[in-house]
């Protein structure tokens, strides 16, 4: 579990935090290998039996005083007696816990199921592929494809099914040699439901094939899709409700469908139920259709803002779905591969409130959707998630954000369907009280996340460490028929931190990755709630503040005098840790999150980077606002780890090959001044390659790779990305003074502010 804050000091209180002009928080991977300083947890067992406050229910831990017959908690200061039991166990025992032994620990629970193997139909794990067939071939070519990447990543104990679904659903059973399949219509109308429960027309066992037996049948069946017919489309098409037009993709009742027949309601429990919905367009057929005539609407014709009009979910259907899938354990991952609008901004919910991702192609030449499902499923992962958050009674997480669906019952309890090493949450902080830390300044602030997981092991091998701490290069595959059996754990970290006792303090302890992913969570907040207009220009207000409240408390410059500007530090050169934000700012006020619609940034795209930037861990998310570009003297060998984005810098550096990493994008540039005789594209087994093979290795999506030629081939795909000499104010017509002309605006309403 790696716990990253903006913060290395807290805030002594809201004067002190309010003054430094710094979010308060902290990002979370509760299912990463290591901690933030890359150490492994200590392990243990009978976590159920770790003592808890009986104030603040926080878990015992390395930083809580411990007697001999009670022990007083770290976060309120309560005192609590042991049991005979835990007395033995804490005081007379010769091994010492894991959890006095370090802040960081991973026990097993025990649980009353345990010894039920995955060969026990009810334990296993369920994978269900959701198909869209109103579609091409070109997309079900697609889908096949990456379908049977994703049965060599699969498990051998995890059964899979096959769902269809256009103006009708299409239940498979492949558990034979010839696939036999059986469909149920969907009705029409908006508001209509199934007239029969798919558990009546196919039984779960009969759908839900044992992949370690099928593999040849899962096949042979993907074989056997084809797209609905123009004819069928045509009979199933009319005139809808207010006279939305219906084609044939009835996605919600599918999806609705599903979740009901995966749920628990015909006495079926499974170890986790994970989908993986193909779409090809927006669903506009039967209940939960969406219109999206209005992408192509005028809106400022209208004196609409398209961007509040566009951003919204059109219905409340698909949020509601995806509570039905959280009470029913199942995960809905979504893949859209279309460029037509398919309304993402109704459609997300169910993605992402339920654990899932939502992944966006354009098209189907350039999708890494094959590559992107077997990492998936490849990847180590757990299900039935709770992440609990418990802080030192004097401040208290005020926000979450992140892929999560909010616990209807406790505060600060988010529940989590299915989680890898990758997904990240985030929190930010605020005190109790106007007195903060002040009050108690000798016991210092404490922060506890719990997470509680399951996972799947072999039944035979006992528990497997490295699928428990979320190593990916040790994952079970499907070698022939093996037993697993689910367990119960929990991860504990527990962070003991300074008070600053001045903003010095404060802005020498900064990390700016974590403080651009929690900006970052904030300003996706703020343009659904309020606008992207409106979100820029609170990016740009905060910038604004931070520099001036740096500049007075620095004493850099006396504002009521005329020289002052010239002055400012408006670069934050005398403090390192800060130099970076004013780049990362005016990096992410240009990217396609916060662009206008009347910049031609589709609707769906930037849901779909809403989504992606709420999910990425720091370093991941550093890329994807200011990507890296490096330089390379020879193939073998690197001239520098970073240049600036400008034209300037290629220029003065001078190097013939260049790498720039915008983490969903790489992209390898020869300079036009290359030498001729420099192999292109680079081979295999040079030094560049290596790196770029193990840039793309890290990602938990497919980077696209692109070759270009400065000088012969088009370079607009990486002259794009040298944004420090365009513009940033919206207007679409380069300056050629982009950063240096930002800096200047930063001043000018500096000095407009303390005015």
């Amino acid at each position: 579990m790696s716990v990253r804050r903006t913060l290395g000091r807290c805030p002594a209180d809201n004067e002190a935090q309010e003054g430094c002009g710094i979010p308060w928080g902290v990002t979370v991977q509760p299912f990463a290998a290591t901690d933030e300083l890359k150490r492994p947890p200590e392990q243990g067992d009978r976590g159920e039996a770790l003592p808890r406050c009986d104030s603040c229910w926080a878990y015992l831990n390395s930083f809580c005083e411990i007697d001999k017959w009670a022990w007083t908690c770290a976060l309120c200061g309560q005192l609590i007696a042991f049991s005979e039991e835990e007395a033995a166990r804490y005081w007379q025992s010769s091994s010492p816990r894991p959890e006095v032994l370090s802040s960081f620990i991973d026990v097993e629970l025990d649980d009353d199921n345990e010894d039920n193997p995955v060969d026990d139909f009810q334990a296993r794990p369920v994978f269900v592929a959701a198909v869209d067939l109103s579609a091409s071939e070109e997309f079900l070519e697609l889908v096949k494809s990456s379908l049977l990447a994703a049965l060599e990543a699969l498990n051998a104990g995890a059964l899979f099914g096959l769902i269809t679904f256009s103006h009708k659903i299409g239940l498979y059973d492949v558990q034979g040699p010839v696939p036999v399949v059986k469909y149920v219509s969907i009705p029409p109308d908006m508001d209509g439901k199934l007239p029969v429960d798919l558990d009546m027309v196919m039984p779960l066992p009969a759908f839900l094939a044992p992949v370690e037996n099928n593999k040849e049948h899962i096949a042979a069946a993907l074989e056997t899709l084809r797209p609905t017919s123009s004819w069928e489309r045509a009979t199933a098409a009319g005139q809808g409700v207010e006279g939305v037009s219906m084609g044939g993709r009835g996605f919600g009742v599918a999806m609705d469908a599903l979740i009901n027949y995966l749920g628990p309601e015909y006495g079926v429990t499974f170890a986790m139920a994970r989908v993986f919905a193909f779409l090809s367009g927006p669903p506009d057929y039967g209940a939960g259709q969406l219109d999206t005539r209005r992408y192509g609407e005028q809106y400022s014709s209208k004196g609409e803002d398209a961007d509040k009009a566009l951003l919204p979910p059109q219905t409340s259907y698909y949020k509601d779905l995806a509570a039905q899938a959280v009470l029913a354990g199942v995960c809905v991952d979504l893949f859209a591969v279309t460029n037509e609008y398919t309304n993402l901004a109704s459609l997300k919910y169910l993605s992402i409130e339920s654990g899932g991702g939502l992944l966006l192609y354009s098209s189907t030449e350039e999708a890494t959707l094959p590559q992107d499902l077997y990492r998936m499923l490849n990847r180590p992962y757990a299900f039935g998630c709770i992440l609990r958050v418990r802080t030192s009674t004097e401040f208290k997480a005020a926000t979450a954000y992140g892929h999560y669906f909010p616990d209807p019952e406790y505060d600060n309890v988010q529940r989590i369907i299915c989680c890898d090493q990758f997904a990240t949450y985030a929190f930010d902080f605020e005190f109790n009280s106007s007195s903060g830390f002040t009050r108690n300044m000798e016991t210092p602030p404490i922060l506890q996340m719990a997470f509680q997981y399951s996972i799947l092991v072999p039944r035979d091998g006992g528990t497997n460490t490295s699928q428990a701490n979320g190593n990916p290069s040790n994952v079970p595959v499907s070698s022939g028929s093996q037993a697993y059996v689910v367990k119960r754990r929990l991860r504990l970290r527990t962070l003991q931190m300074d008070v600053a006792a001045n903003f010095t303090e404060l802005y020498e302890s900064a990390d700016t990755e974590v403080i651009l992913a929690v900006l970052t969570h904030k300003i996706v907040r703020a343009s659904l709630d309020e606008g992207v207009k409106e979100a820029r220009a609170l990016l740009h207000d905060w910038l604004v503040i931070l520099t001036a409240q740096y500049n007075d408390y620095c004493k850099l410059a006396q504002f009521e005098q005329p020289s002052t500007h010239s002055r400012l530090d408006v670069a934050f050169s005398g403090c390192p840790q800060l130099q970076a934000l004013p780049r990362l700012i005016f990096a992410l006020l240009r990217n396609q999150l916060l662009r206008s619609h009347e910049e031609g940034v589709h609707p769906d795209h930037r849901i779909y980077l809403q989504c992606l930037f709420s999910a990425l861990e720091p370093s991941f998310l550093l890329r994807a606002v200011y990507p890296v570009l490096s330089s390379f003297e020879t193939l073998d060998r690197r001239a520098y780890p970073r240049h600036s984005l400008s034209r300037a810098a290629l220029m003065v550096n001078g190097s013939p090959i260049y790498v720039l990493d915008a983490f969903t994008t790489l992209i390898v540039y020869y300079s036009p001044t290359a030498d001729p005789a420099l192999p292109f594209p680079p081979p295999q087994n040079c030094g560049l390659r290596s790196m770029i093979n193990k840039l793309k290795q890290e990602r938990n999506i497919t980077p696209k790779l692109l070759m270009i030629r400065g000088g012969r081939d088009n370079t607009e795909a990486f002259d794009r990305y040298l944004i420090e000499e365009q513009e940033v104010d919206g207007s679409g017509i380069g300056t050629g003074v982009g950063f240096v002309s930002f800096l200047d605006d930063i001043a000018h309403d500096v000095m407009k502010y303390m005015k």
